[in-house]
């Protein structure tokens, strides 16, 4: 396998996005790398608030008036799990990508290998983090946070889950994505979904955060991420062209922000 930090990567400013387009840009950064363009990393924010559901994840799990009366978007990830409450606040989202041929093509090393930098970041920001010992029985499966907890890529800290992170292949390329509590949101994580079946107590005693952890400022953690991000492979400061902002936002528009992706789990740009 290529040493990662031997290959050109950038690292794209922090930004605030719509769910659709930050999507949309994983998959053009797909694209970038394996036609031989730079490899990203990167940090983001969902804005609005979004709910991301999982590949599979049924749109009858969602409580759809409860969204739309909170201004929470909804699409759809390509990667499986449970669906995730992102905010501004509560949430930090990153992402890794680079081209297969370069990465790992057994899973559990991929992972091992793309969390490296997660978990750097999680120690530096004062976190005990690491991947879970052992599987945490289900709690409610529609909801990430509170799935069954998965050794190979759910990080714990002090017992209780501070991080998701998934992958999916795509244009010959690996993107990696996840989630880090930075703070609770209880009430409006539990309230996008049909559910009235857990509790308020139940997801705190599964769930943590960084700032119940460390106490640090958002702001100071979201830079100790995309530093450990950028210092894993070296990447260079870099920007989004302006044929991949063009080339996401049609995505975005097309699939992500659509009902038949969203709602039906159909891809309207495979036909």
């Amino acid at each position: 396998m290529t040493n990662l930090a031997d290959r050109e990567w950038r690292v794209i400013p922090t930004e605030r996005r719509p769910g659709p387009m930050q999507m949309a840009l994983e998959e053009v950064a797909a694209e970038t790398a394996a036609s031989g363009g730079p490899r990203t990393v990167r940090v983001y924010t969902w804005e609005p608030s979004t709910l991301s559901l999982g590949y599979r994840q049924t749109p009858e799990s969602v409580d759809w008036e409860y969204c739309e009366a909170n201004d929470v978007t909804v699409t759809r990830r390509p990667t499986g799990g449970g669906g995730i409450y992102h905010d501004a606040v509560g949430d930090i989202s990153y992402s890794i990508v680079a081209p297969e041929s370069e990465l790992p093509g057994d899973l559990m090393e991929c992972y091992e290998l793309l969390c490296t930098p997660v978990l750097a970041a999680f120690d530096q920001m004062g976190v005990d983090a690491a991947f879970a010992d052992d599987a945490h029985p289900e709690i409610h499966k529609p909801t990430c946070y509170l799935r069954k907890v998965n050794p190979a890529h759910d990080i714990l800290a002090g017992g209780q889950k501070i991080s998701g992170n998934a992958q999916y292949r795509q244009r010959d390329a690996v993107i990696q994505h996840g989630s880090l509590s930075y703070a609770l949101t209880p009430d409006r994580h539990l309230g996008v979904f049909e559910t009235d079946d857990v509790s308020r107590t139940v997801f705190d005693d599964r769930v943590t955060s960084i700032r119940e952890q460390a106490g640090i400022d958002r702001d100071d953690a979201v830079e100790t991420l995309k530093t450990a991000l950028a210092e894993w492979v070296e990447a260079d400061a870099g920007e989004w062209t302006d044929d991949e902002l063009d080339s996401a936002a049609a995505i975005a528009e097309e699939k992500y922000a659509s009902d038949e992706w969203t709602r039906r789990r159909t891809d309207p740009l495979s036909a």
